[in-house]
């Protein structure tokens, strides 16, 4: 290390040469030397395929079926169906299927369902809907209240947001 007198230039020519000669990771660590216990910078196996579907990067590691379900729009009962169509089997992985495969998962999915960001706008339109027609789940949406019956004398925390103090009410000690 360069001694407190020299000058800027000095000490960043030092850093410069410490940074050349030892590649680091975007938190400043050295890189995981083989055998030395740290398996966090080795993939898994089979996660070097990463299957993109409708926009998603599914997880590699997971049966297909399960894998699905992390497309906003598909849940157990339209994975099932969708593996029906392709013929592929239960237990599959990610990892093992084909590019064929993927390719027809990925047609059947844009073609028979309808998913993520589309799924997304078809349901805010219908709300919108709803509350341009001024009918009671329409205003319920507006003042951000349950829609479907549910209690709010005492429950509907989720919606209603945390409590709001009320003046002049005493607490209960």
């Amino acid at each position: 290390m360069p001694g407190p007198g020299c000058g800027l230039g000095v000490v960043l020519a030092f850093i410069a040469d410490f940074f050349a000669s030892t590649p680091r990771d975007f938190e400043g660590k050295a890189p995981a030397q083989a055998g030395n216990g740290d398996s966090r910078r080795k993939p898994a196996t089979g996660a070097g395929v990463v299957a993109r579907i409708a926009g998603v990067n599914i997880p590699t590691n997971k049966r297909v079926i399960i894998a699905l379900q992390y497309i906003h729009g598909i849940g157990p009962k339209s994975a099932h169906d969708i593996m029906e169509k392709v013929h592929i089997p239960q237990e599959r992985r990610v990892s093992q299927l084909t590019d064929a495969e993927v390719l027809q998962i990925r047609e059947v999915i844009d073609r028979d369902y309808i998913v993520e960001g589309d799924l997304r706008r078809e349901v805010q339109l219908n709300i919108k809907r709803l509350q341009d027609l001024g009918c009671y789940r329409g205003l319920r949406h507006r003042r951000n209240l349950p829609v479907r019956g549910q209690r709010t004398h005492t429950n509907a925390r989720t919606r209603k947001g945390p409590s709001k103090p009320i003046a002049g009410k005493k607490k209960v000690t």
